[in-house]
C-alpha cells in the first residue's frame, strides 16, 4: 500500500467515525493525536459533528481545541526528548524533515508566532509541536500559544458551521487554506498597527 493510499484509507475511516454514537470521543482521540503525528486535521470531523448537532457546536469545539492543545504537549515532549529516535524519521516519513529544517533557526526570534500561525492555518501542527520541543520554546509561551491558536480556529469553524449550515459547510471545506491564512494575516496586521499607533 503506497502512501497516498494509506492517507486517504485512512481519511475515509475518520470520517465514517463522526457519524457515531462516540463520535466526541474520537474527536477527542483524533485532535490529540493530530497534534503530535496523525496526518489528518480534527476539522473532518468537527465540520460533519457540528452540522449534525449545532447545539452543541461549542462543546464540540472545546473538545477540540482541549485535546488538540493536550496533543501538542506529546508533539513538545517528542522533540524534546526523542528526536533523533523517534521525532526526525516521524517527519521524514511525513515528507516534512525539510520544512522542519527551515523553520528550526526561527524559533529565538519568533517562536510564539509561530506557534500561534500554525495552529491556526492548515500548516502541519505536529511540525511545530515537535520543533517546539527540539528548540525548548518557553512552555508558558508554547501553551498559550497553543490555547489561542487552536481555540479560535475551532470555534470559529464551529460558529461559522452553526450560523451558516450546510452552505458555510461547502464554503469552508472549498477555501479552509486561503481562509486559515487572511486570518492569520489580517490578525498580525492588526497587532501591527496596534503598536503603530
Amino acid at each position: 500500500m503506497s502512501f497516498k493510499s494509506l492517507v486517504h484509507s485512512v481519511y475515509n475511516k475518520t470520517i465514517s467515525l463522526s457519524g457515531g454514537k462516540n463520535a466526541l470521543g474520537w474527536l477527542f482521540v483524533i485532535s490529540f493525536v493530530e497534534s503530535s503525528f496523525f496526518p489528518i486535521p480534527p476539522d473532518i470531523m468537527l465540520i460533519p459533528m457540528v452540522l449534525a448537532t449545532p447545539q452543541k457546536a461549542w462543546r464540540i469545539a472545546g473538545v477540540c481545541t482541549l485535546a488538540s492543545v493536550i496533543g501538542a504537549y506529546l508533539g513538545y515532549a517528542i522533540g524534546f526528548y526523542f528526536f533523533e529516535l523517534i521525532a526526525e524519521p516521524l517527519l521524514n516519513f511525513y515528507g516534512y524533515l525539510a520544512k522542519f529544517n527551515e523553520f528550526k533557526h526561527l524559533y529565538e526570534q519568533w517562536g510564539a508566532w509561530i506557534v500561534f500561525g500554525a495552529g491556526i492555518t492548515p500548516f502541519p501542527y505536529k511540525i511545530i509541536t515537535i520543533a517546539s520541543g527540539v528548540v525548548h520554546l518557553n512552555l508558558a509561551v508554547f501553551t498559550v500559544a497553543s490555547i489561542i491558536a487552536r481555540g479560535l480556529r475551532f470555534f470559529l469553524i464551529a460558529w461559522l458551521l452553526k450560523a451558516y449550515g450546510e452552505k458555510m459547510r461547502d464554503f469552508i471545506e472549498k477555501n479552509l487554506d486561503w481562509l486559515s491564512v487572511l486570518f492569520l494575516v489580517l490578525l498580525i496586521g492588526g497587532f501591527l498597527l496596534l503598536k503603530l499607533f
